[in-house]
């Protein structure tokens, strides 16, 4: 079969809720794939920042396949031999004192809303059914009704209603209104640190600490959804750091799994998960022998191969060599550690460019009609970087 027969296959039986680039990735290693014609193409996707590791990394592989051999699920009717292991490890590395593991991300930011709303009535005194959380302009937390709910995105929102309660938006990077939104029944206020699916917008300077302090002077729950920022992607282990803005819920995913399968994860200190007691929520595949085994290979791949310090010192390469480029609808460059985008003038068209730059080997999408994204796998070499650039170079020089 060739490329334009999977893409018939998906399109007669699928549903049509996604657009995506018309290319078929049959083969992946590293930071490239291939499609069934045998084209190779640079990955500056990295599957949203599931891929951080690369393709199939052989540490990763190996602990998928290892486990597969003994033991893949048992559900939590019953212990298993390697989900302590995964929490300890998770709580090593992020700095928390527990974990609570799920499956996807949405699933995560799930869990930390009900954690919050939990955490509202049992520590902070809110009257059930009052609980209220911030969020911010041109979020994305998922596909769940809650997470729509916080949205102002158009598209995510048609006909879903009636949407969930609870839910007070405020501009972005506006502390003040974010301040003036905190009412006595406000539980949390939860926000990506860097805003992916928008644009990859990078707050000002400050604005994480910022909202740390306002939360902790008005006794209300930080949540970071590093769902798309953790695990090294913007050049730290996770996007808070770059303040020192520490919440008390972080929302994890993506890497985690290794770009194996789908692992997530809250991880909060005992303060926070203790509203959390037997029946009150779960998971039948969180925490499964599998996935537990694979998570603890990939966070050991981002110690080992130091990604954090490769994320940031690749990032700064990127941004100041794209930055160069001839473009004259290029209008900036942003973005930390390997999550990077360029912003066209205002109304341009970047789905044409990545079709050329699929044209030309490599891979990348458009958000927002005039924003692309550029996050390759952290485990590109500096030779790779330098290759793909190249390409953009080529390419951006015909817009």
């Amino acid at each position: 079969m060739h490329s334009k027969d999977y893409i018939e296959l998906d399109e007669k039986y699928g549903a049509h809720n996604y657009h995506p680039l018309p290319v078929v990735i049959s083969w992946a290693e590293g930071a490239k794939v291939k499609d069934p014609e045998g084209k190779v193409y640079f990955d500056f996707l990295s599957a949203y920042s599931a891929v951080n590791q690369g393709h199939r990394h052989p540490k990763i592989i190996k602990a998928l396949v290892d486990q597969a051999q003994v033991c893949t699920l048992t559900s939590r009717a019953f212990h298993n031999d390697q989900m302590g292991a995964f929490l300890k490890k998770l709580c090593e590395y992020t700095g928390y004192e527990h974990a609570l593991p799920m499956n996807t991300g949405a699933e995560a930011v799930e869990t930390a809303l009900k954690a919050a709303r939990r955490w509202g009535v049992e520590v902070k005194g809110v009257q059930n059914g009052k609980q209220e959380i911030i969020c911010v302009d041109e979020n994305f937390h998922g596909r769940t009704l809650a997470a729509i709910s916080m949205s102002n995105d158009p598209d995510s929102q048609v006909n879903y209603g009636p949407y969930v309660p609870g839910f007070v938006r405020v501009p972005y990077e506006d502390i003040d209104a974010m301040a003036k939104a905190i009412t006595p029944n406000t539980v949390a206020v939860i926000l990506e640190p860097i805003q992916g699916e928008a644009g990859v917008c990078v707050p000002y300077e400050g604005y994480l600490k910022a909202v740390r302090e306002l939360c902790t002077k008005n006794k209300v729950l930080f949540i970071c959804d590093e769902v798309q920022t953790g695990f090294c992607r913007t050049g730290k282990r996770f996007a808070w750091m770059h303040e020192g803005a520490r919440p008390d819920i972080m929302c994890l995913g993506k890497a985690l799994g290794g770009g194996v399968l789908p692992v997530s994860a809250i991880v909060a200190d005992h303060e926070v998960m203790k509203v959390f007691t037997p029946g009150t929520h779960g998971s039948t595949f969180g925490g499964n022998p599998l996935s537990s085994a694979v998570a603890v290979a990939a966070i050991e791949v981002l110690e080992n191969e130091k990604l954090d310090e490769r994320s940031e010192a690749l990032g700064k390469i990127f941004r100041e060599e794209v930055a160069k480029l001839p473009c004259k609808n290029m209008v900036k460059v942003r973005g930390k550690g390997l999550l990077n985008a360029v912003l066209f003038t205002k109304g341009f068209q970047a789905w044409d460019v990545c079709l050329a730059l699929r044209d030309a080997g490599l891979l990348a999408k458009q958000t927002h009609g005039n924003i692309i994204r550029f996050a390759p796998p952290l485990i590109i070499s500096e030779k790779e970087l330098r290759e793909a650039i190249a390409i953009i170079g080529a390419v951006f020089a015909k817009y």
